[in-house]
């Protein structure tokens, strides 16, 4: 029988912590629910406008464009995830962390690269016409600014999300359950479909869950390639037909689309689970590969990092010492991106720190039920936020702005929305699962003993906290500030639609000037975004890297049912 050793009443919850969590939980969920709120709105001039003309492309395109890079991220992910994990071929361990490193450009950089690479003045082209004599109509070329453009630049950008969790898991798996399959008669490609991937499941679907939220999310990349999704629709009903209304009605559709999409993720997870039956491992066996058979695993994990980091990568630098344009404002740009990305990743952090520790203290359904709802910001798309954001505080600010100049004559002006408090309320909102994942997980290792002991001596709750725990986590509250840090660094629809006057970030200016055509100059705001987001990729592949301890390689052995490029999953 385990007895806890936190006090009593803190099992029991205290009124405090029931009281903060609610909360931050409503404070949190609040854009959502209103965005929600406007299925519920009458119809408006441009919405039945949208309803006759434009919805039905709106969902079309976002369905195909969803199961397209879900289906090219998935594929993408879980082949290489497994061939560098069982396999050893020249390169591997370069590929274990080369494979997160498109995670570093954000979808729409990719997009102004290839537009550049790919479009009918590009290099790819102009070589084809000079090398074949050809000349305009007399080949094809498949247009990039399309909807499949879009499925391109999105599955390059995104795969990383579903390598990585399925990576992690193909390297906790135990080797005897892969022995015993291969014992009984069942080929490489067989213990990969039938064996691992099975055991992957909940952490593929997991991936695939980030992939279509970022997807259905994205506005950079499809606005670019003028791809009519909900999120370009969102924005073309607000800025273009000035219909907020209409807007918020796409907004809600869409909405109610990432919940969905939530709902059948956990509901998979409910219908299914996996477990590892031993907690004794072996070093994974690295099934060494011969002839083309190798050469060929060098392309398949090759092709993804060339595609989503080193082609855009070379681009980027390529424009960056080449452009002539005058870079007078960048060190500007540079430190309003850093400030607000600071102070977003620092209440980010004290936020999550609370809540995760008063998710400890106090295990309550309630409480529960309030933390996750607290945390659902990031799976909603930036541009839903913007629009739950902003809508509800201008009416605020003109609200008090009417009554300040009815009784004392002044005016109040936009002191929220045009401001920075705006902007950085949706930073918190939309990342704050980011940090509160990483410190959730480090406060988890922290016995229960130590809590015990401070209230014996007298601490209160929130001495424990400062005295104990914050120095205990330091190091992951750094972590999660960093990866904050980061997120917001690289957002762009939120901070496009709630930024300041005469404000401006990197991801904002990359955007700018990108939508004017001036890829060039656009290259260095949009490197320095990239060299940034290495950082956490960095951390990731060392954290995934070091979960298992030891590997072997072994050449064709007992186990191996004919050639050993059986372990291809081809």
């Amino acid at each position: 029988m385990q007895v806890s050793l936190l006090p009593k009443r803190n099992r029991l919850g205290s009124r405090w912590q029931t009281f903060l969590s609610l909360t931050i939980a409503v404070v949190m969920a609040f854009p959502l629910f209103y965005v929600l709120l406007a299925v519920f709105a009458p119809d408006t001039e441009g919405w039945l406008h949208l309803q006759s003309t434009l919805l039905g492309t709106y969902i079309s395109n976002t369905v195909i464009l969803a199961v397209g890079v879900g289906l090219g991220t998935t594929i993408i992910g879980t082949c290489c995830a497994w061939l560098v994990t069982m396999c050893e071929f020249p390169g591997r361990r370069i590929f274990q962390w080369a494979l997160f490193l498109p995670l570093a450009v954000p979808a729409y950089v990719l997009a102004y690269t290839y537009t550049d690479l790919l479009q009918y003045a590009g290099p790819v082209q102009s070589s084809l016409r000079d090398a074949m004599d050809w000349g305009r109509g007399d080949y094809y070329f498949p247009e990039i600014r399309s909807l499949g453009g879009a499925i391109f630049v999105l599955t390059f950008a995104l795969y990383p999300y579903v390598y990585m969790l399925a990576r992690a898991t193909f390297n906790e798996q135990s080797m005897c359950v892969i022995e015993i399959s291969r014992s009984l008669g069942c080929s490489a490609m067989r213990v990969f479909w039938k064996v691992a991937v099975p055991l992957a499941r909940p952490a593929i679907i997991g991936g695939l869950a980030l992939v279509l939220m970022e997807t259905l999310g994205d506005f950079g990349a499809v606005s670019y390639f003028s791809v009519k999704t909900f999120t370009t629709g969102i924005f073309h009903a607000w800025r273009d037909l000035g219909d907020i209304q209409a807007a918020m009605k796409l907004a809600s559709i869409l909405a109610i689309l990432v919940i969905l999409a939530l709902y059948l993720e956990r509901l998979s997870r409910r219908s299914a689970k996996y477990h590892h039956t031993s907690a004794r491992y072996r070093p994974l066996p690295n099934y060494a590969m011969h002839g083309w058979r190798r050469w060929a695993v060098v392309a398949i994990c090759a092709t993804p990092v060339v595609i989503g980091f080193v082609l855009p990568g070379a681009q980027l630098a390529w424009w960056a010492l080449t452009q002539t344009s005058d870079l007078h404002g960048f060190g500007t740009l540079v430190v309003d991106t850093i400030m607000v990305a600071l102070i977003a990743s620092v209440i980010a952090v004290v936020v999550a720190t609370l809540l995760a520790y008063g998710l400890r203290m106090n295990k309550s359904p309630l409480v529960n039920a309030a933390t996750r709802l607290s945390v659902l910001g990031y799976a909603v798309p930036g541009l839903i936020l913007a629009i739950g954001i902003v809508v509800p505080f201008t009416w605020m600010e003109n609200s008090i702005d009417a009554w300040f100049r009815a009784n004392w004559g002044i005016s109040t002006g936009l002191f929220l929305s045009g401001s920075l408090v705006a902007l950085i309320f949706a930073y918190v909102v939309r990342f704050l699962a980011v940090s509160f994942n990483t410190i959730e997980a480090s406060l988890g290792k922290v016995t229960p003993s130590y809590d015990a002991a401070a209230r014996t001596l007298g601490a209160g709750v929130f001495d424990t906290l400062r005295q104990i725990h914050v120095p205990l986590l330091s190091g992951s509250m750094l972590t999660a500030g960093l990866l904050v840090f980061v997120d917001v660094l690289k957002e762009l629809p939120a901070t496009y639609v709630l930024r300041p006057f005469n404000f401006n970030t990197l991801a904002v200016r990359t955007f700018e000037l990108a939508s004017d055509e001036q890829l060039a100059a656009a290259s260095v705001p949009a490197l320095t975004i990239v060299l940034v987001g290495l950082i956490p990729i960095i951390l990731m592949s060392r954290a995934i890297t070091a979960s298992r301890p030891g590997q072997q390689s072994i050449p064709d052995g007992p186990i191996s049912n004919g050639p050993i490029s059986n372990g291809v999953p081809a």
